[in-house]
């Protein structure tokens, strides 16, 4: 993060635990990735993830794909 980026009170990429129905911010930051798209997703409107993978996903799609992928993975 560069001096402009503090200045305007950005911090990049938070670091955040997920839990069952919340989750729980480890290092502040703006937003967290999501784990199939890459796409951004501020803090905000953070909605979907997997406790158990650890992983937040962008949308509703998104979520019910990976979970449809990982429940295939394990039989």
């Amino acid at each position: 993060m560069n001096r402009f980026e503090r200045f305007l009170g950005l911090r990049g990429e938070a670091k955040v635990k997920y839990l069952d129905g919340e989750y729980q911010v480890l290092l502040p930051g703006d937003y967290v990735q999501c784990a199939v798209s890459g796409q951004k997703i501020p803090l905000d409107e953070l909605r979907y993830w997997n406790a158990e993978l650890q992983e937040p996903y962008a949308n509703a799609e998104i979520s019910l794909s990976r979970h449809l992928q990982v429940t295939r993975l394990k039989r």
